[in-house]
């Protein structure tokens, strides 16, 4: 297929996905002015679900024998690409919202309507004082039935294989006490990635891996705790590039 073909066929996506994003979620935000978000979930999940479709993408979900849909958790996933929040909404059935940078949070309108949708603010730095700010708010959400998502790499791929994690949301788990889950995106970065402006359409498979009490995880327990989940997390992407490669 030629660049220029590719080009043309991605302009068009993303004509499409701005023409269906824009209008709804702007809906959805009056919306979220008068009425709980938490008690509209369903038109946000069928409005990221179409997102997805529209830029030409197929979705699905496997779901490991061992995964509890009925408990609030703390979901751990590859960070891929700007879909990914479209994605994760798309597969998780908890009610789920997600760590944000704490300065997004001071961006006009996008700001208010994190804060009013309920994500958690992250703050930049890594200081006691800090960790404690996030530690009570993830806590709060968690006690109040709202299940979070956190991208423990920090940043997006680059090669579409899973990078270094960040100690992060592994040194609150022995405070929080609440299961995790492994939560794994296959196939998103050939759909696009961090760089390109291509939309290819493809087939993106999220993997929800079993889930993890993490009661009685202690301080000295955390680095092969992570090591594990992070075992978990990889595996259906070095499977998969794997069978790419040979």
């Amino acid at each position: 297929m030629s660049t220029l073909w590719r080009h043309i066929r991605s302009l068009y996506r993303w004509a499409l996905s701005g023409l269906y994003f824009f209008p709804v979620c702007t809906w959805l935000v009056i919306l979220g002015i008068f009425k709980d978000p938490r008690k509209n979930d369903r038109p946000q999940r069928v409005f990221f679900r179409n997102i997805l479709r529209v830029a030409g993408a197929e979705f699905g979900v496997v779901r490991a024998p061992g995964f509890d849909p009925n408990r609030t958790s703390i979901f751990l996933c590859n960070h891929v690409n700007l879909f990914d929040a479209f994605v994760i909404y798309s597969a998780i059935p908890q009610f789920v919202r997600g760590w944000e940078l704490e300065s997004h949070f001071k961006i006009p309108a996008y700001g208010w309507m994190m804060k009013r949708f309920g994500n958690i603010p992250v703050p930049a730095t890594t200081t006691p004082t800090a960790l404690k700010r996030l530690l009570e708010s993830t806590k709060k959400a968690l006690d109040d039935g709202v299940s979070v998502i956190v991208f423990p790499e920090g940043s997006r791929t680059l090669d579409g294989r899973l990078g270094p994690f960040r100690k992060g949301i592994f040194q609150l788990l022995p405070h929080l006490q609440y299961p995790i889950v492994p939560m794994t995106i296959v196939g998103s970065f050939e759909f696009n990635h961090k760089g390109s402006c291509l939309l290819n359409p493809g087939k993106i498979v999220v993997y929800l891996h079993d889930t993890i009490e993490t009661t009685g995880l202690t301080r000295d327990g955390v680095e092969p705790f992570m090591e594990r989940v992070r075992r978990i997390i990889a595996g259906p992407l070095d499977s998969y590039y794997g069978e790419k490669t040979s």
